[in-house]
């Protein structure tokens, strides 16, 4: 099938290899020689920007806040005081820097925020309760299940990395703080991949440790998650000195040039940007400091919260200001790993006191400091920052006092580069059950990030099948909210 006019095609899927997972290139010695898609199978990404429709990038840096479990906007950003039948819930509107524009209590520090941010009420996806593919994607088909495939459509950080691939890089284009999606859980969820283009693009995660204060925790009274992110696979084995391990790259070296024939016939692609950071990993003292959240002052890790969000977070603006191009920050589920509750937003029972006394206090700490902190580095009129969960919550408060999964209408809130300031766009009914006005799909969403990044939304790239996916998969900038 032939791309339409409209669409750029940005790369081929067919490939020998799908590409070796980053913790195999980190092994000492272990430089892969093989990979996903080679040079000769694929546009570049400079030509498909002169091909296509290219918006003038308005940040040069997202970072993604992710409130895994799904966050209630409705207790958050769309207050519903005096809806009926117990809808609207404990918690009163306040007035924030944003004249008419009212957020909860327990979120003052957000509040003072507001002028630099834009909230989107009228969100909805159709791909089901916890799954995360519609998020990262835009692509929102009802699988049965919250599990990564290698079919899956790439996440806006692996589409920035592979349109990335060529250039010459110490750090990565594309991170994910403090763990892999899932990672607490022993799972690999969908979401945040590099899906059918390739493994190698993946986000390049740390691993981190999580521990509350007084275990164990009722699973519905949680407490905060503390910890730290930190790289992996950092120490080189037992014999092995940076001078072997600079020998075994030369020989790798070696190994190309007798592969070249093979890669022009379109057999063996290569890695070459992912093989050289996977050495810097090992030899760079830039990339080790970078990721070093121990390097920050203390009163920098005391007004973030030592939380492990607050430490990611933090975490996230190391990288922004060393220029990763997409940073993500999971507030995720770490209770099968390490053994604590849950403490994530999935807020079944108790909705309002885990909300009054973990959830918002920890959010509304971390997320100011960050916020504040990008302003006062003259980062936030370049970075995006993004902060959603994978659905909302429902109207109604069920008999434990909690509030269950629901798809149909929540929030997003967007702050700093392409935003305009104060922004308030969409409605959701008097109960926020229901979108009122102006719907907007995730994949709505998705684009904008796109949008602001200088990305088109429309551009494509070839699935498994040789077929053109539009990265944003037929989503629109939402160009109401767009400085």
């Amino acid at each position: 099938m032939q791309p339409s006019p409209a669409i750029t095609v940005l790369g081929s899927s067919q490939r020998i290899g799908q590409g070796l997972a980053r913790r195999t290139l980190l092994q000492a010695g272990g430089l892969s020689l093989l990979g996903g898609l080679s040079a000769s199978q694929s546009l570049t990404a400079k030509d498909a920007v002169a091909a296509g429709k290219h918006p003038a990038a308005r940040a040069k840096s997202v970072v993604l806040i992710y409130l895994q479990g799904g966050p209630p906007t409705q207790d958050m950003f769309d207050l519903k005081p005096n809806a009926p039948g117990g809808v609207g819930g404990e918690f009163k509107p306040i007035a924030s820097s944003v004249p008419g524009t009212q957020v909860c209590e327990h979120l003052p520090l957000t509040a003072n925020w507001m002028h630099k941010s834009a909230i989107v009420r009228s969100v909805y996806h159709n791909g089901g309760c916890h799954k995360n593919l519609p998020m990262y994607t835009g692509y929102d088909i009802n699988l049965p299940d919250e599990e990564f495939r290698d079919s899956d459509p790439p996440s806006m950080g692996a589409v920035c990395a592979y349109m990335d691939r060529e250039r010459q890089k110490e750090l990565p284009t594309y991170a994910y703080l403090p763990c892999p999606l899932g990672w607490g859980e022993n799972r690999k969820k969908a979401g945040p991949h590099g899906g059918f283009l390739g493994r190698q693009y993946d986000a390049f995660s740390t691993e981190c440790t999580a521990f509350v204060d007084h275990p164990p925790d009722d699973i519905w009274k949680p407490q905060v998650v503390r910890g730290e992110p930190h790289l992996t696979d950092t120490k080189l084995r037992e014999g092995i000195t940076l001078d072997r391990l600079d020998n075994r790259r030369k020989l790798v070296d070696q190994f190309d040039e007798q592969l070249r024939e093979v890669e022009r016939r379109g057999g063996l692609g290569n890695l070459p940007a992912q093989r050289q950071l996977a050495f810097d990993i090992l030899t760079s003292q830039k990339v080790r400091e970078a990721f070093d959240i121990n390097r920050e002052e203390d009163t920098a890790r005391e007004r973030y919260g030592r939380t492990l969000f607050g430490s990611a977070t933090l975490l996230a603006r190391r990288l922004v200001e060393r220029g990763v191009k997409f940073v993500n920050v999971s507030w995720d589920n770490y209770s099968k790993r390490f053994e604590v509750s849950k403490a994530a937003w999935d807020t079944h029972e108790r909705n309002f006191p885990m909300l009054k006394e973990l959830l918002l206090p920890n959010f509304d700490q971390t997320y100011s400091a960050f916020i504040a902190d990008l302003d006062a580095r003259g980062l936030l009129d370049e970075t995006l920052v993004v902060t959603m969960g994978e659905m909302g919550r429902t109207p109604k408060i069920n008999a434990n006092g909690g509030r269950d999964h629901w798809t149909y209408c929540y929030g997003v809130l967007l702050a700093g580069a392409g935003v305009k300031q104060g922004a308030v766009y969409g409605d959701s009914d008097d109960q926020a059950a229901f979108i009122k006005d102006k719907p907007v799909h995730i994949k709505d969403v998705v684009a904008t990030i796109y949008h602001i990044l200088g990305i088109d939304p429309e551009m494509a790239v070839l699935d498994r099948a040789k077929r053109p996916v539009p990265i944003a998969h037929g989503g629109r900038p939402i160009m109401e909210i767009l400085s």
